[in-house]
């Protein structure tokens, strides 16, 4: 099993209230060239799905958690480049894959360049299973309905951390889970950097 990174403990208070994050959410695709803090990648992940003071940061019908969230590294302060599997409850990322697969990802995606600009990208997974086990097929639309809730809150904290990212849907789906190596369904790709 691969070594457990602990990330920075996420802030619970911020800057900019909820409407003027709002305000000014907007799709942003291009990235300065530089590095994101381990800092500001614990903040966007705990936003993704981090534990708050009842259970996760975004809902889950039946507190089934069927989403994966991972993390692709190619600029971080402190942080090898490489695919990480973040663990919502314990704010720990474990690797995934060595090395800045940003390229084959882009690739993955459509050639969407953004991507290979952003310094991270987080991908965003399904195991529909653990949702339609319990719901039958209507448990699919829970699930998509828990990425956009992940989606929003990657994007609103984005843009508390003064921060861009852009949330992509136009992907293979089977090239993906190739590049990251995974097993679950890809729904998401999220780049974010530096505006």
């Amino acid at each position: 099993m691969a070594e457990e990174i602990n990330l920075p403990k996420p802030k619970i208070k911020g800057e900019i209230s909820v409407e003027e994050a709002l305000s000014k959410r907007r799709s942003v695709r291009e990235y300065k060239k530089c590095s994101l803090s381990l800092e500001e990648v614990s903040q966007l992940l705990w936003a993704s799905s981090g534990k708050n003071l009842y259970r996760r940061t975004s809902p889950s019908a039946g507190a089934t958690y069927p989403l994966e969230i991972y993390l692709v590294v190619g600029e971080v302060e402190g942080l090898e480049p490489g695919v990480y599997r973040y663990f919502p409850l314990k704010h720990s990322l474990e690797e995934v894959k060595k090395g800045d697969i940003r390229g084959k990802l882009t690739q993955a995606a459509l050639g969407q360049e953004m991507i290979e600009i952003a310094p991270v990208d987080i991908v965003v997974a399904a195991d529909y299973k653990r949702t339609t086990d319990y719901y039958g097929e209507r448990g699919v639309r829970y699930v998509h309905m828990e990425a956009g809730h992940v989606g929003q809150n990657v994007h609103l904290q984005a843009e508390v951390l003064g921060l861009g990212t852009v949330m992509i849907g136009a992907f293979y789906d089977e090239k993906i889970k190739e590049v990251l190596g995974i097993g679950e369904d890809p729904l998401y790709v999220i780049p974010a950097g530096k505006i």
